[in-house]
């Protein structure tokens, strides 16, 4: 099942196809870089390919990094819209300046279909989740480490070519890079500059909240392979007073579809407790009614972290009998797990 929803990306591994962000290396563009964003958008939007011996040298991953760059200046990634300029030094509801990776390793702990994993995770998140199991980063916005796109991109490519350790100490080959965090939203242009430098055919995976604007989106579209999201909740109030993201529902159904549409998906839903009523089953519920055709992890791994204890209706861990009854509705729904 998982070759069926996941085919694309097996054929990535396979070799029989590449990862798109290197087809998007491959597209020219008859563009000057230093036109304004009305002009250059629509360029990037029709995918004009052009002739013009100055200019061909222009990819389209270099207008997509040019265009998420520029962004900065008055930032609207995600859908908090903070219009903040991120360049001179504002910060804004992330409070985010510059891309700082806490931690990048091959992670053996995610999906099955995506293990290994080579995950980067970046300081900072665009939700303020009283339950996050990663608040140590994603909370403060300036821990880690500042590491140059060309830099890491060496990273990428050593990964890509095995240079990893497994069980018994083999040499282990990443199947994708992870881009995560806290959330990797606010950290997009300098992920579209990191594969800029990029040769390795490993599948993008774009592991996130999905609270992202539609610009946002448009910029992903031809880069991202498999978008592995979170779709934590069934309803505005849930999602607001948990995770401080207001106009939830319509933001994450929205962004599901455009994000299947673009590419392969796994969908990840974190059952809490005392939530199936509000969040679990009406999450699973639309899922099945429009997304039938993409991998579902049910995931009952919940547990009071951070500032969980001050709210009593998930002020405990998940029971068996909760997360059974998640997993029971979505085999009923007909959802396509995974393994």
């Amino acid at each position: 099942m998982a070759r069926k929803a996941l085919k694309r990306y097996y054929e990535i591994l396979d070799g029989e196809e590449e990862a798109r962000y290197l087809t998007s290396k491959k597209v020219r563009l008859d563009v000057d870089l230093t036109c304004g964003d009305e002009e250059l958008w629509l360029v990037h939007d029709t995918n004009v390919s052009g002739e013009a011996e100055v200019q061909r040298s222009t990819t389209l991953l270099d207008l997509k990094a040019e265009l998420a760059g520029r962004t900065l200046r008055s930032c609207d990634l995600c859908e908090r819209r903070c219009g903040v300029n991120r360049i001179a030094g504002e910060k804004g509801h992330c409070g985010v300046l510059e891309a700082r990776v806490c931690s990048e390793f091959l992670h053996m702990g995610e999906e099955p279909e995506l293990v290994p994993s080579y995950t980067i995770f970046f300081a900072g998140c665009t939700f303020k989740c009283v339950f996050c199991q990663n608040w140590d980063i994603s909370t403060r916005p300036d821990a880690g480490t500042r590491i140059e796109p060309e830099e890491l991109a060496e990273m990428v490519e050593t990964r890509a070519g095995g240079d990893g350790r497994g069980r018994g100490g083999l040499r282990v080959r990443a199947r994708n890079v992870n881009w995560v965090g806290g959330d990797p939203t606010s950290n997009l242009p300098f992920i579209l500059d990191v594969l800029r430098h990029c040769d390795a055919n490993l599948p993008q995976v774009w592991n996130s909240n999905m609270y992202v604007t539609e610009k946002t989106m448009r910029l992903l579209d031809g880069v991202i392979d498999i978008y592995l999201t979170d779709f934590k909740y069934g309803n505005d109030r849930c999602a607001e007073r948990l995770s401080n993201a207001a106009d939830y529902m319509r933001i994450m159904t929205r962004n599901h579809l455009l994000a299947r549409r673009q590419a392969e998906m796994i969908i990840r839903h974190l059952v809490l407790p005392n939530h199936f009523k509000c969040c679990t089953e009406p999450a699973l519920r639309w899922i099945s009614e429009n997304l039938r055709d993409v991998k579902v992890n049910v995931m009952g791994q919940y547990r009071p972290e951070h500032r969980a204890r001050e709210h009593p209706d998930i002020d405990r861990p998940l029971r068996m009998d909760e997360y059974e009854a998640a997993i029971e509705l979505a085999e009923e729904l007909g959802l396509d797990l995974t393994d």
